[in-house]
């Protein structure tokens, strides 16, 4: 919740920069809960994109949101619909690398995951309000905005175990996500770098079985 106050400021100085009042920013991140997506309509409204772009490249972005959620489906078999709906609606990348870790850990339930996303929308949408009435006077540097969303990521890569298979999977998710950039395919690089990092890592411990 504290990583989303760093930077939920800037991208709320950011989305006023483009003439979104408060109400605004608060609506989107009420019903369009992505930090990453919510970074790039600003920049891509400053740059002259039109919309169709802003919505395909965002929309590609967020694709990763379905593999969040695939991936805690073993744990929600017992939950409800409803609940299941909430979790899956909320999880974030932050969110995904906490509850997955408490999951594993074991003693962790439907009702505590969905809490955690719940409180760090709170936090993520509160703070990118703030970010549009005071956010100006603090004078953050957008590009220190811009290395506070990539070491959240950083942290959640080091807080995992470190095993053979995660390695492969992190260095290979990297080389997908630089070699998709250097092709010009940046909005739908982190889906293709995470489908290439899990299918290495999948390939690896297959290969690795069979020695």
């Amino acid at each position: 919740m504290l990583g989303y106050v760093a930077i939920g400021i800037p991208c709320g100085i950011l989305s006023a920069s483009i003439g979104m009042n408060a109400l605004q920013v608060f609506m989107m991140c009420a019903l369009f809960y992505s930090g990453a997506g919510q970074f790039m309509i600003p920049n891509m409204w400053l740059a002259g994109a039109p919309i169709a772009s802003i919505i395909l490249s965002v929309s590609f972005v967020n694709t990763r949101q379905m593999l969040y959620s695939a991936a805690f489906a073993p744990w929600f078999e017992s939950a409800s619909k409803k609940l299941a709906f909430w979790f899956s609606a909320t999880v974030t990348d932050e969110s995904f690398g906490v509850n997955m870790q408490q999951f594993e850990q074991g003693g962790w339930t439907p009702h505590r995951a969905t809490f955690v996303n719940l409180f760090s929308q709170t936090s993520w949408t509160v703070s990118c309000v703030v970010g549009v009435f005071v956010g100006n006077a603090i004078g953050i540097p957008l590009a220190i905005a811009a290395f506070a969303m990539t070491s959240i990521f950083i942290c959640l890569l080091v807080t995992q175990e470190l095993t053979a298979a995660n390695i492969v999977a992190a260095v290979c998710a990297m080389i997908g996500v630089f070699a998709c950039k250097l092709v010009g395919l940046s909005g739908p690089a982190i889906f293709i770098g995470a489908i290439v990092g899990v299918a290495c890592a999948i390939l690896f411990s297959r290969v690795r079985e069979r020695a």
